[in-house]
């Protein structure tokens, strides 16, 4: 079962991807058009609606890789190196079709528009409740508070779990918005 993206913890910390996923993800930005690397960044940005924001430490290295591989090239305009797919680079991705796809998948939620805002905004409750705990938790150490406070934890979780029983996942329910053909 895929984890949700507002609980993966991965995920929360900025690790979208898996390793090695990234050259896919910008190889397919680029079958769209041409870009330089910032344009990559925030075409990124963009598609996971704010959730996701791709270092340039990442996708430099990882635009030059591809330029080794063959499957870019690069040319200076306006004085910014603008990355273009090469046929090669077109037939690696048609090769990997499998791989880009389990990529779509796993990481389609992060950018179905109807869901992005609701993640957005559970990302920054989830991260205000565990940033309140670390400061002011601590501080507390009276049995009886310790014990309220893991009392209403339990009953929130136990309310959600209700919820998400109540629904099909999205991938099991027919009625699921369809997200964009690319990543």
């Amino acid at each position: 079962m895929q984890t949700p993206p507002w609980f993966d913890s991965d995920r929360l910390r900025g690790r979208l991807f898996e390793k090695g996923d990234l050259k896919y993800v910008i190889l397919q930005l680029l079958s769209e058009r041409p870009a330089h690397g910032y344009e990559v960044i925030r075409a990124l940005e963009e598609r996971f609606g704010g959730m996701y924001t791709p270092s340039a430490g990442a996708v430099y290295p990882t635009l030059q890789m591809l330029e080794d591989m063959g499957y870019v090239t690069s040319e200076q305009q306006d004085g910014k190196r603008v990355y273009s797919i090469t046929d090669e680079g077109r037939r690696f991705l048609e090769e990997q079709k499998e791989v880009v796809e389990g990529i779509r998948q796993r990481t389609s939620s992060w950018w179905n528009p109807r869901l992005r805002n609701e993640f957005h905004e559970m990302k920054h409750e989830l991260q205000d409740f565990a940033r309140m705990m670390r400061h002011r938790g601590r501080h507390y150490t009276d049995p009886e508070t310790i014990h309220r406070i893991r009392e209403v934890m339990g009953r929130a979780r136990r309310e959600i779990d209700e919820i998400l029983r109540e629904q099909k996942p999205a991938a099991e329910d027919e009625g699921a918005a369809k997200t964009s053909d690319t990543i």
